[in-house]
């Protein structure tokens, strides 16, 4: 660890209240709901860790994992209410809408969601109303830039899919986004949808029949929970796609673009930490995304039979051999 870093380390430590740090000692409990761990709620417990509040200790989470069927939200946030737990985390937009509905008292954080003010979820970001703060990943806005770096990799593009799903109360925004640059680029835009993870094998054979010049994996849980399917069907018909998150890169996708939700969620612990000690969530700004990352496979796009301009090359944050 470099002195200035060991320095900041000590300096963070050192401000905490003491009177924050001695509730430690209880033990808390908190609720979690997402689609399936990730890489994302590992970093989450380990910076509450750093925080003081270690798992088995003198914190319990209770974990919630709808693994592909957003249906069970509802009942998940139902449970955690009933036990009850004293704040509730959320992985995307359909936990954090059933979470809504369930409590208007027991806060909740948004460990990552895609868009807060479009889907009518929160109002002000500065000072959220209610019982609900966290972390926005931007993903509706993102569609557009999404799109735009299809059409420069691929120049001659003029028709393209998009894959969504239709139980999520950001898929209408997406979409939104997605067909207004769409017009403006002068391509055709084809939507395929799923509700339940058992119709994505359905709609990627549809998409497979369409054979569309390219494809947009929609910003959502539930379909990345099936990301090593979507990817693999994607590869093997030779469609190129864009995802937006970076766990698709290990399922062998060909773009991503989009923020780094892990870094959200872990950046989500100190939220947590501060709700447990005292802090209201409406003093709490609801925080954006402000880095996003462009990750290219180039392996995936030598199966392609693509080769990418300079000007995508030398932007990306990451390019896998």
């Amino acid at each position: 660890m470099r002195r200035r870093e060991f320095l900041g380390l000590l300096g963070g430590v050192s401000a905490w209240p003491l009177a924050a740090r001695a509730q430690t000692d209880r033990v808390h409990r908190i609720g979690l709901m997402g689609s399936l761990p990730l890489e994302s709620t590992e970093r989450f417990r380990k910076k509450l860790a750093q925080l003081g509040y270690i798992e088995g200790k003198n914190l319990i989470i209770e974990y919630r994992y709808a693994r592909g069927n957003d249906g069970l939200y509802p009942a998940f946030a139902s449970e955690l209410v009933a036990m009850p737990v004293e704040l509730i985390v959320t992985l995307g937009t359909p936990a954090a809408f059933a979470a809504k509905r369930a409590t208007a008292k027991i806060p909740i954080v948004l460990g990552t969601i895609g868009d807060v003010i479009h889907t009518g979820l929160v109002a002000d970001l500065a000072h959220p109303e209610g019982n609900i703060t966290g972390f926005v990943a931007l993903n509706a806005d993102l569609e557009e830039k999404r799109l735009e770096l299809l059409r420069e990799v691929l120049p001659g593009l003029a028709r393209v899919a998009v894959l969504g799903n239709s139980a999520n109360p950001l898929n209408k925004v997406n979409l939104d986004t997605v067909r207004r640059t769409a017009d403006k680029l002068s391509i055709t835009v084809d939507v395929f949808e799923i509700a339940r993870s058992e119709e994505v094998a359905r709609a990627l054979d549809a998409i497979t029949a369409a054979h569309p010049g390219a494809v947009i994996v929609a910003a959502d849980t539930l379909l990345m929970a099936e990301r090593k399917q979507i990817a693999d069907a994607l590869g093997e018909a030779r469609i190129p796609a864009i995802y937006p998150f970076h766990e698709y890169a290990e399922a062998g996708g060909f773009i991503i673009y989009g923020a780094n939700i892990s870094n959200l969620f872990e950046r989500s612990a100190d939220y947590v930490y501060r709700i447990l000690n005292g802090e209201s969530p409406h003093n709490l700004p609801v925080q954006q995304a402000t880095s996003f990352e462009i990750i290219i496979n180039m392996k995936a796009a030598a199966k392609l039979g693509l080769t990418l301009p300079p000007t995508v090359l030398t932007r990306a944050d990451q390019v896998i051999e």
